[in-house]
């Protein structure tokens, strides 16, 4: 590594935080697109859209993050600290974005990130996530919150993983173990920094909780925006009843409209390295640990037989104040250098993906756009989303010099000192 690289990933390390298409993926024509999708033109145009679809509480739901939103801005922010240095005359007529992941040839370095309510997002929401993710040939990560079974998830896309929230009682996890392994998930991702509820004070202000309870405001919400009570929630109930928490445990969980029913989060304080251990010996398939932040822990899951990690701060939705995983990047592969080290939050372009990348990163996994992209479009919409990301890393990669993903080495990237303190004066 040269010294202009080392010094842009020890930036990144520093306790201080102030013509030829990818291969596989599916391409979606501008003409066969519904006349709603074709003014989107990036990922963050999906956000745009979603805001006039969803009503206030549910799009408050997705959108938001914890407290301050200081973590949610660093995941956006840290992209911004960082330039290019591109390469010329390289000959890149042979591009090319298939990566190997976990033993599986994927079309993209990116996939769909577990997200909970998908179904009362967009309608049949982590159905239409997994069967695009499949037709793409990308993977979609089934979130333990959802509100679809995920045997149904898994009979339309065996591929999909399953993320799970895993209590504190072994018994419980061994029978949610077992549920997932009998409905053919081959790759179980544990999620393990949730060990309590965060300080959400945006679903209070947007008149959102779980389950969801009854009130003038809630059914004014939905008056206001027909296209989704009718289309997503309407539509809903009257094909499959009332949405219930299906699999955050062996057995079904609570509805998600109730008036005095509380979430059983299940002792997930208790949770511990001592479970992980358990988890190992019972689950048989490929197990990935999901929110680690710090390099000793991640130093941990290895030596306790993981085979891979995401490094994430869930979005910024947990403890505010977490920086980006792009900024523990570094320091996590250098290690765990043996087993593929992923990370999500704050993905929203091309040029995302290809920092990420460069800094050891394996994979990526996109959040919030694609469930944009489901409740505005549907699977057409999230198949818009996932060709128009994948087709910005093609782009890039030519204009970087590059035709193969390993290309993306620290030494194209340059640091940019004065980034932060800019972002945040135009944020002023």
């Amino acid at each position: 590594m040269s010294s202009l690289s080392k010094d842009i990933v020890e930036g990144f390390t520093s306790s201080d935080v102030h013509a030829h298409h990818a291969r596989g993926v599916v391409s979606v024509s501008q003409d066969s697109l519904p006349r709603r999708l074709r003014q989107v033109l990036s990922l963050d145009d999906f956000e745009a859209a979603a805001r006039r679809h969803l009503p206030r509480p549910i799009f408050g739901y997705v959108s938001g993050a914890a407290e301050t939103n200081a973590s949610l801005n660093d995941n956006r922010a840290v992209f911004s600290e960082l330039g290019f240095a591109p390469r010329v005359l390289t000959d890149v007529s042979k591009r090319s974005q298939t990566i190997t992941l976990l033993g599986h040839s994927y079309a993209a370095p990116f996939g769909v990130a577990p997200m909970g309510l998908g179904a009362l997002v967009a309608y049949r929401g982590d159905l239409v996530l997994a069967r695009a993710a499949a037709q793409a040939n990308i993977p979609m990560v089934m979130s333990g919150s959802s509100l679809i079974r995920l045997e149904d998830v898994a009979k339309a896309a065996p591929d999909s993983w399953f993320q799970a929230y895993l209590p504190g009682e072994p018994p419980r996890i061994a029978a949610l173990l077992e549920r997932v392994a009998q409905a053919g998930y081959s790759t179980l991702v544990l999620t393990v920094d949730t060990a309590v509820l965060p300080n959400r004070e945006n679903n209070i202000r947007s008149g959102f909780s779980t389950p969801l309870r009854p009130s003038l405001r809630l059914a004014w919400d939905g008056i206001t925006h027909p296209r989704w009570s009718l289309g997503t929630f309407g539509r809903t109930l009257m094909r499959y009843g009332m949405p219930h928490f299906e699999n955050s445990y062996a057995e079904r969980g609570a509805p998600i409209v109730a008036r005095n029913i509380t979430r059983d989060f299940g002792m997930r304080d208790h949770l511990n390295w001592e479970h992980l251990t358990q988890i190992r010996r019972q689950w048989k398939g490929r197990l990935v640990v999901k929110g680690i932040m710090h390099q000793e822990d991640a130093r941990i899951a290895r030596e306790s037989g993981v085979d891979g990690i995401i490094i994430s701060n869930h979005g910024g939705r947990q403890l505010d104040g977490t920086v980006s995983p792009l900024r523990v990047l570094p320091k996590v592969v250098a290690a765990v250098g043996d087993i593929p080290v992923m990370m999500d939050s704050g993905i929203r372009r091309g040029s995302d993906v290809l920092k990420a990348l460069a800094l050891g990163a394996r994979f990526v996994f996109v959040g919030r756009p694609l469930l944009y992209a489901a409740a505005v479009g549907g699977e057409t919409g999230v198949l818009h989303a996932i060709d128009l990301l994948s087709k910005e890393i093609n782009r890039n990669m030519g204009l970087l010099g590059i035709n193969t993903l390993d290309e993306m080495r620290p030494e194209l990237l340059v640091r940019l000192k004065d980034a932060e303190s800019s972002y945040h004066h135009q944020k002023q």
